[in-house]
């Protein structure tokens, strides 16, 4: 047991008391079974021989590029149509992939593979150009020349008697100025500092903030923003690992700079990465089109939705319901917990508790708030059961190398686990959403999918040595562990999809990985009560947009405890400007509701509430535009300005699409704050006041709200007090221009039709015009502001 595993398992006993000591000593027997079984089914650990690819030999040209042959290796480049880079290692090919949305992209046909100087090969393109050195080092270059990326030779480390395979080591090196983001959702981010960050989706237990890692969602997934461009680098491999950061250094004229280095250690699978490069706009548009588009969310699920582990009854549902639509303040839906089922088996109810559920969801929805339900993904091991027995029937759950059912210890008890790497385990699961349908449920979320199986001691999780299907090549829990989260997700959503295909299903999920953005969000997970689990919860939004998930948000009030009104009214200002706003709190903290922080908290929490729902077409313009684009929702403030140095340290602050600026008040007492501005010219949306950027300002962050910019020339659009869109305009620097996008949703389908309206403002003469692209009838009302 390492360090990290002590950790966890002293969190785990702790949130296990709760739950009571039977469960604990059912978790160290869980525990021990799991040792054994990977005792037994694990190969064993031999010599291993390390080999490095040698001298080029020659190279092979393939349409976008070519094989390029060592002694004792071989590398493929290929240039995509689209201008993304794959390399693959030892044979290695885009596909199969859980990454990729679809079919490899088209190759480039005008990139060339020719030789190189001293004895290496290069793929010249229109976009990038790739080098290849004659002993393996990898340079990705600007069409211009200048290297954003420095692969090193890897280094492979294989069972003797193997011919290929084994743990693989690969070394880089970008630009000294260059800051590193993503890895999925971490804690201590959005910019990753130096460290080492493990690639294995973790439940942490209990509770977690910034020191916390590995967590929820990790995925191999770097951006990279230099002076000299930006790039994302993503190494296609599911398998355990670690990749370990080291900024650069700057000579300061000296001429002696010190490069950014990364490390990336994989413990098995193949040695194959894309590479794409460009504007951050760019770069992101690309990762859509490689890995799908987002989902888009039901335009309800845009608004404010409000969860707690302990409702307990219907008669509690109905008591927050009614003390929202007492004080007036908007609510879209309600999210009940493990607790409303029977003995915390998955698709169950408890009948005494919620006699009618199907009733209170109808009484629910005709007032406009929906019900959403946790989603677990263990079944209890209990013949009867009709989800276990219809699972044993089918053969969909994990067995272990001697192909018995794999058992481990969560919320129902003693449980096995869907494969959800074979495909008519997801058939099969999808179906039984059909029941959530039916008991009147709107969405789902899913929860302890990393996957987890309580343990005393060592890896909350399932055997390594347990055996999946991966799509039928056949595998073990060592590849599937990091995308048994994503299959989830995709089970989840084609099943909704097909039992209620005119609505577009919601889904989000504590654990998945790259892709996972085609299925639903996410959330923050169990974010410990706190000024540094605030901190947090803006790091993980931040750093999963530019992962490519641009829907998630936090347990607003922390998970775990019990947090004072200033800290709960300061995390709620700051959840009204992320994509998902939910409350959420365990069964032992305290209500999350905004009238039990006191009346100035009620009253200022009211606003914010409000001002979401003002913004409420601005976010669903948003949300289409995350789908077709791959832009977050949320941005950092160099999104626009990535040579911006100054901003690229900035992480406290954050754009909300390309029109607003938020700067949250992230410290206890503050009443005043600094905020970075990009360039161009800013107004403050309380007073009015216009800011010119770059540059720093002090603006005031009283406890009824937090400081909120504007860009000039935006055009936003909000709900108008009549409910009707309008188009809020604030003033284009004069001789300068401005515009925005509308895009209305179509309905509760795909979305696919809805209508993109754009709009075009200028200032002349002290007067602002607003045009509509194609015509000068605007169509909507416009208040001009600033």
């Amino acid at each position: 047991m390492n360090a990290g595993d002590l950790v966890r398992s002293v969190k785990w006993m702790t949130s296990l008391r709760a739950v009571g000591s039977a469960q604990g000593l059912r978790s160290v027997r869980s525990a021990w079974r799991r040792h054994r079984v990977d005792a037994v089914g694990l190969p064993r650990q031999g010599a291993a021989r390390a080999r490095v690819p040698g001298v080029a030999q020659g190279a092979d040209p393939e349409p976008g590029g070519g094989v390029v042959r060592f002694a004792r290796s071989s590398l493929r480049v290929r240039v995509a149509a689209g201008g993304a880079v794959f390399c693959g290692w030892d044979g290695a090919v885009p596909e199969p992939s859980y990454a990729l949305a679809g079919a490899c992209p088209e190759a480039d046909e005008r990139a060339v593979l020719e030789p190189d100087t001293d004895g290496g090969w290069r793929v010249v393109s229109e976009r990038v150009l790739v080098a290849v050195s004659r002993h393996g080092t990898v340079e990705v270059r600007t069409p211009g020349g200048v290297v954003l990326r420095r692969d090193l030779a890897p280094r492979w480390w294989e069972p003797a008697g193997a011919a290929a395979g084994g743990r693989w080591v690969q070394r880089s090196e970008v630009a000294a100025d260059a800051r590193f983001f993503g890895l999925g959702g971490r804690a201590s981010g959005p910019r990753l500092r130096d460290g080492v960050y493990r690639l294995w989706n973790t439940d942490p237990g209990g509770a977690f903030g910034p020191g916390d890692d590995p967590l929820y969602i990790t995925m191999p997934v770097q951006l990279v923003v230099a002076d000299a461009g930006t790039h994302l680098v993503f190494h296609d491999n599911t398998w355990d690992g670690r990749v370990t950061l080291w900024e650069g250094e700057e000579g300061a004229g000296s001429g002696h700079d010190r490069p950014g280095r990364c490390e990336t250690r994989m413990d098995g699978g193949p040695l194959r990465y894309w590479v794409m490069v460009g504007t951050p706009a760019r770069v992101l548009h690309g990762w859509a089109a490689l890995t799908g588009g987002a989902a888009l969310p039901p335009a309800w699920a845009l608004g404010y939705q409000h969860a707690r582990w302990g409702f307990g009854s219907e008669r509690e549902v109905r008591r927050v319901v009614s003390g929202y639509r007492e004080r007036g303040l908007p609510l879209s839906a309600v999210h009940l917990d493990i607790d409303h089922y029977r003995g915390h088996r998955v698709f169950t109810v408890d009948r005494e508790r919620f006699p009618d559920l199907p009733g209170l969801a109808a009484e629910l929805k005709k007032e406009g708030v929906r019900l959403v339900s946790i989603v677990d993904p263990a079944v209890k091991a209990e013949p009867g059961l009709a989800e276990y027995d219809t699972g044993v029937a089918a053969g969909v759950f994990v067995t272990d190398a001697r192909g018995r059912e794999v058992r481990g210890e969560v919320w129902p008890g003693e449980c096995v686990f869907p494969d959800f790497t074979d495909p008519k385990a997801r058939a099969w699961w999808g179906g039984l959403y059909a029941e959530r349908l039916a008991q009147g449920f709107s969405g789902v979320w899913h929860d302890m999918n990393e996957p987890v199986s309580f343990a005393a001691f060592g890896d909350p999780t399932l055997p390594r040595s347990a055996r999946h299907a991966l799509e039928g090549r056949g595998g073990d829990h060592r590849e599937a562990h990091n995308v048994y989260g994503l299959g989830m997700a995709r089970a989840g959503y084609e099943g909704l999809r097909e039992l209620r295909p005119e609505e577009r299903p919601f889904v989000f999920s504590r654990s998945g990985w790259a892709g996972m953005q085609r299925y639903g969000g996410t959330w923050s997970g169990d974010v410990a009560t706190g000024w540094p689990g605030l901190r947090a919860s803006l790091a993980l939004v931040l750093g999963l947009g530019l992962c490519g998930v641009p829907y998630s948000g936090p347990d607003v009030g922390g998970f775990t405890g019990f947090p004072s009104p200033e800290l709960y009214l300061r995390w709620f200002q700051l959840g009204a400007y992320l994509p998902l706003f939910r409350t959420h709190a365990a069964i032992s903290a305290g209500r999350r509701e905004p009238w039990e922080f006191g009346a100035e908290v009620l009253e200022h929490a009211g606003a914010a509430l409000r001002e979401r729902a003002r913004l409420l077409p601005y976010f669903v313009t948003l949300a289409h535009l995350a789908q077709r684009t791959g832009a977050p929702y949320v941005r950092p403030v160099w999104w626009r300005s990535p040579e911006d140095r100054a901003l690229r340290d900035c992480e406290d602050a954050f754009l909300l699409g390309d029109s607003l600026l938020v700067a949250p008040v992230l410290e206890l007492g503050a009443d005043q704050r600094a905020v970075r501005l990009p360039r161009g010219l800013w107004y403050d949306t309380a007073t009015g006041r216009a800011h010119e950027g770059p540059g720093q300002i002090l603006l005031d962050a009283p406890l009824s709200r937090v400081p909120v910019l504007a860009r000039a020339g935006s055009v936003i659009p909000v709900a108008g007090a009549d409910g009707e869109v309008e188009l809020e305009v604030w003033a284009p620097a004069p001789g300068r221009t401005g515009g925005g996008v509308l895009i209305r949703d179509a309905g509760a389908g795909a979305g696919a039709g809805a209508e993109v309206v754009r709009f075009t403002t200028r200032s002349r003469g002290g007067v602002v015009t607003v045009e509509r692209e194609g015509s000068r009838e605007v169509g909507y009302r416009v208040r001009v502001r600033g």
